[in-house]
């Protein structure tokens, strides 16, 4: 299985190379890793160009693009960069972040899930952040979602899904999107990557209406976003999210911004999302 990895990287001076180290001594190494270097004026390149000269499995480009680190668009966008220098002979395609510290054994676990399950579209295991009494589980959403920090797609169903969205919201929508067309998802609960920087710490402050603008764009509908908001919100710890969230999404229906996903699809998500929320509750 030749597994290809992109990892899009702004200012990562100080964990890309813990990154790196734990992928080059996987037990089972990947095919190719692209890093793209965006935009950053730190040490970066220069810790990422020690890497390329060591290992021939390891390359990577320069791009520039907005200092601002909205959620979706910078990271997304930095993606398919690095997949357009890469040739299309994969098994599977993945996109980690450049913050993360991966068990030995990562891929290699990766691997065994695709193979004894012939349906699973998406893998991989769960983002775990520093806590006093060392590690722990990132539970900021459902066990069954996959975060974007580490994501690992089959080929078929990354083509069948048409790639990543270049919005906030690509890591729910393409597992939606990966479900629509009957593939499954793969979360392993026990094989934990520590995440060394928490999810959202560098957002830019214009992010927090961009959650509602993603509910709006995946057609969730008025009253899916208001429970999606509430519960997002919640495991925050901080309720004027919600507010933020949906004014995120009334500005976004007002300006009519252009939809993620198509009608058809929309309504299998809803029908989806509200058949999740009846289990929940019932």
């Amino acid at each position: 299985m030749d597994i290809y990895i992109v990892i899009p990287a702004h200012n990562e001076a100080e964990f890309i190379e813990k990154t790196l180290q734990s992928l080059v001594e996987q037990t089972l190494l990947p095919k190719k890793i692209m890093l793209v270097n965006d935009n950053s004026s730190d040490d970066t390149e220069k810790i990422i160009f020690s890497y390329s000269q060591k290992y021939n499995f390891i390359e990577y480009i320069n791009i520039s693009s907005s200092e601002e680190h909205l959620p979706g668009s910078k990271v997304v966008k930095a993606f398919h960069k690095g997949l357009e220098k890469l040739d299309k002979h994969y098994d599977v395609i993945c996109k980690f972040d450049a913050d993360l510290i991966f068990p030995q054994n990562y891929l290699e676990k990766i691997k065994n899930m695709f193979t004894n399950n012939p349906d699973l579209g998406m893998a991989g295991g769960v983002c775990t952040i520093s806590a006093q009494k060392g590690w722990r589980v990132e539970s900021l959403t459902n066990k069954d979602h996959l975060r974007g920090a580490l994501k690992a797609y089959k080929k078929d169903c990354f083509e069948k899904i048409g790639g990543l969205k270049h919005v906030m919201g690509w890591d729910t929508v393409d597992e939606l999107l990966a479900q629509y067309h009957n593939f499954h998802i793969g979360v392993d609960q026990n094989l934990e990557v520590k995440h060394l920087r928490p999810t959202g710490k560098t957002y830019h402050v214009n992010a927090r209406y961009k959650q509602g603008e993603a509910f709006y764009r995946m057609r969730y509908g008025v009253c899916i976003t208001v429970i999606a908001s509430l519960k997002l919100a919640t495991k925050k710890n901080k309720f004027s999210l919600c507010l933020d969230y949906l004014k995120g999404f009334f500005i976004a229906k007002k300006k009519q911004i252009p939809y993620m996903v198509s009608s058809e699809e929309g309504k299998w998500i809803r029908a989806y999302r509200w058949k999740k929320i009846k289990e929940k509750l019932f």
